[in-house]
This record gives C-alpha cells, structure tokens and sequence, in this order.
C-alpha cells in the first residue's frame, strides 16, 4: 500500500495554535451591513463556479449564471475558448439573456443591438444616427475572466484575482489523478432555504455532526476523528480525508445487513470469510484497495487507471473557500454550491450536483451514502422551495436532507440572546479559519494578494 505523503502547503486542521482565534459574533449570520461588506470585498473578488464544460460543446454554446444581483454568461467560441460577459448590453444595460442555451449572437430585446460571441457590437439600428460616430465594432461588452478545472467553468469579477490554479491551490494537484471531466451529472438540484449562507461553511468544515445528525454515514465511511486526516490550505481551503471502511466504534445492530458487504462484493471479497467485525473492517479495507487496482479493468472502472491507494477507497471532503465543496471518491463527483440571496442575509440557495462516471453495463448509480438508484443520464436542474421540509421530501435519503433539518434551529440560534461565542472541539478548528479567511477579505487582505 502507498505511504501517504504530507502535502508540503497541508497545515494541521486540528491545530487551533494556528489560528488568531478571531471572535464569530452572531450579527455576521443576519446584518445586512455584514452582508453588504461580503459582496463588496469577498463575492467580488473570488472565483466562482458557473456551470460545466460539458455544457459547452459547440460554438454559441452559452451558460448564465446569476449571482446575487448579478448576471455572467459563458459562451462557447469559434476558435474553442471560452469568454464571459457581465449579461448587460453596453447600450443601455438591459439583461440580454435569462437561461443557458445556444446562438449564434446575443440580440438586444430592447433597441436591437447585436453583440458577436466574442463581445464586440456587430450590428444595430439606425447607425447612421450617432453623432459620436457608428459604435458598430468600436464597443464591447464587460468582460470577466474564465478559466476552468475537473471539468467546471470558473469565472471572477476580479481583474486581481490570482489565477485559477494558483487560487485553487493545492486542489488540483491533490487530485491530479482523478478524471472529472469524464463524469456524467446524473442529479442536480437547487432548494431555497431561509438561512445564512455560512450555515454550510460552518457546516461542511467540520464532521463533529456527522455521528449525531447522519447515523448512515458512519457504517460505511470512517468519520472518527482520530482516524481521520484534517488539513487547511494556505488559500483558505480545507479537508478533511476519511477512511473508506467502516468506524469500528459504531456498530449496526446484529442481523442488520451491512453496506460494507455489498461493497465487498462488487469487487469478488465474500464479506463472510472475515472471523469478526474488527477483521473485516480493518483487513477487508485493505483488500478492496488490492481488489479495485487488480481488477479495475476487467470489470470496465476505466477510470481508475491513475487512481492510487488512497483515491481508490478514502473518502476526501474539501471546502474551497468560501462557498463550494467537493467529495472527489473513486466512483463519483460531488460538488455543493450555496450562495446568498441577493437582499436578504437569512436566505440562500444551496445546490448539490451528483456526477458519476460512466462504466459499461451499468445504467443506474448509488451513491454510497445514499439508498435510491439515479438513472446514469444527464440530469435536467430541479428547483425547489424548502418549505420545512415538505417541498424536499423524495430528497429524504440524501446526507444533506437532515442538513437542511437544521438550518431553521441555526437561524433561530443566532439571534437569539443566549448566543455565546463557539466553544470548539479540535476537530472544528476548520470552522474558525473559515471566518478568519472571511475576515481577512472583508479588510481587504485576501490570501494570494
């Protein structure tokens, strides 16, 4: 089995010395001045996710994202490349587009104005009638710059910002062996909540939850925190890297069949040879790695050709600053999204994206901390309301369902008067360097600047 190696920019995420220990005061959860502060000097300033490549296959090829008050398309070029625009035409700023589609350029529904896919003004009305001169050719639109990695499209409003890789960093060489781009987005779907976006930060930087709020999770993957791997990055990122077997201190019942079994099975290990428990969690772990680099092949996981040991069965959950994460895993893509909404600091959208790859034979996926089969077919986006529950309930088998449980309970805690500033176990230390990182971009000193 491979030796792991330390990331040399890895810092320990259970480390608080590391840290300031900046206060996390309640008002950063529902002021609107806070919230003003964070499109000014945080939102303006990162990278932000806007859709995938795979949505960007022939030139005209378009996607909008919608950002607060704000509006961007991606559009595909003749040449290959990808440019983005602010979605305002630079006559008179109405919005040009409203949904991702594709064309051949983008026609003003007001005056007419017609902008080619690389931005420039190719036509309009009455062109004779400009005393400053036929703007046809001379005027663009507002350009944002674009890149992308493990087959997302990036954008930012930030003409400062680092580069993609560089803001990125370390992500895209802790993954260097995955395939991203091959996935297939078999779910994806966006719920309105009534709650601060933090709520997730604060709650995917940490898995102290994990053994009350997600009871399914530990019998497959190991979440103790003395088995665990926890780092933060210098950039603002954080993971936390889990143990791909079961936690040997939560145990199902006797006679409750284990999802580790089946697991085994996939890859020919009989579950039933193994003498007890401890045995099978700890040996048949092993053996599935050896398993999986034997007969990936054979068995059409053609994916897994670069895959090492701990990509082949390690469960790694990264944040990357401020509002997405990733559970890269050797079968699956998963990729969360939560941003504000656009006046209120007590709502947010959150967004979750399911993408697995194709294998031959196959037609249905599972994710493994999920129970109902997804058709491995590109999913249309599902939008719902949130509505205490009941607007999500066929998501019910979903981690993030008993998430969403407890944003109300968070929202009503942090206005309440017996808020007191967090007392936190060590394992949580990656919920403070959020808020630090987020302090640090509302005073103007971002990472990387």
């Amino acid at each position: 089995m491979n030796e792991f190696v330390k990331h040399p920019l890895a810092m320990d995420g259970k480390d608080p010395s590391l840290l300031r220990g900046d206060p996390i005061s309640q008002d950063r959860y529902y002021c609107r001045d806070f919230m003003a502060r964070e499109w000014e000097h945080l939102w303006t300033k990162i990278w932000h996710i806007a859709g995938r490549e795979q949505q960007l296959r022939e030139a005209g090829d378009y996607i909008v994202h919608d950002f607060m008050r704000e509006s961007v398309v991606i559009v595909k070029q003749r040449d290959g490349s990808l440019k983005g625009f602010y979605n305002a035409c630079g006559h008179r700023a109405q919005r040009l587009v409203w949904q991702d589609s594709s064309q051949d350029c983008f026609t003003c529904p007001y005056h007419g104005w017609q902008w080619g896919l690389d931005g420039v003004l190719e036509d309009l009305p009455d062109r004779d009638d400009f005393r400053q001169g036929d703007p046809v050719g001379k005027l663009k639109l507002t350009e944002v710059r674009v890149a992308t990695w493990a087959g997302l499209v990036w954008y930012t409003m930030d003409e400062g910002a680092p580069d993609l890789m560089k803001y990125l960093e370390p992500t895209p060489e802790l993954y260097k062996n995955h395939q991203f781009e091959k996935t297939v987005r078999v779910n994806q779907f966006r719920v309105a909540l009534e709650t601060n976006w933090k709520f997730w930060s604060d709650n995917f930087n940490e898995s102290y939850h994990t053994r009350t709020v997600h009871p399914q999770v530990p019998p497959i993957i190991d979440q103790d925190h003395f088995t665990s791997r926890y780092e933060m990055f210098p950039m603002g990122h954080n993971r936390i890297v889990q143990m791909g077997r079961p936690s040997l201190r939560d145990r199902l019942p006797d006679g409750v069949p284990h999802p580790f079994d089946d697991m085994l099975r996939v890859w020919d290990i009989d579950p039933d040879e193994y003498p007890d428990y401890e045995t099978k969690a700890m040996q048949g772990w092993l053996d599935l790695k050896a398993a999986k680099k034997r007969l990936w092949r054979e068995k059409g996981y053609l994916h897994y050709e670069h895959l090492d040991d701990e990509d082949l069965t390690e469960s790694p959950f990264q944040v990357l600053f401020p509002n997405v994460a990733i559970a890269p895993s050797s079968d699956s893509f998963l990729v969360w999204r939560w941003e504000p909404h656009p006046t209120d600091p007590e709502k947010c959208y959150f967004e979750q994206w399911t993408m697995a790859y194709p294998i031959e034979g196959m037609e249905e996926f599972v994710n493994r901390t999920a129970v109902n089969p997804i058709q491995l077919t590109e999913a249309e986006l599902d939008v719902r309301e949130y509505d205490n529950g009941a607007g999500v309930m066929d998501y019910s088998d979903q981690v993030v369902f008993q998430d969403w449980q407890l944003t109300a309970g968070q929202t009503a805690g942090w206005r309440s008067r017996g808020y007191q500033e967090p007392y936190f176990a060590a394992q949580e230390t990656r919920v403070r360097r959020f808020h630090e990182v987020l302090n640090d971009y509302l005073a103007g000193n971002p990472p990387g600047r």
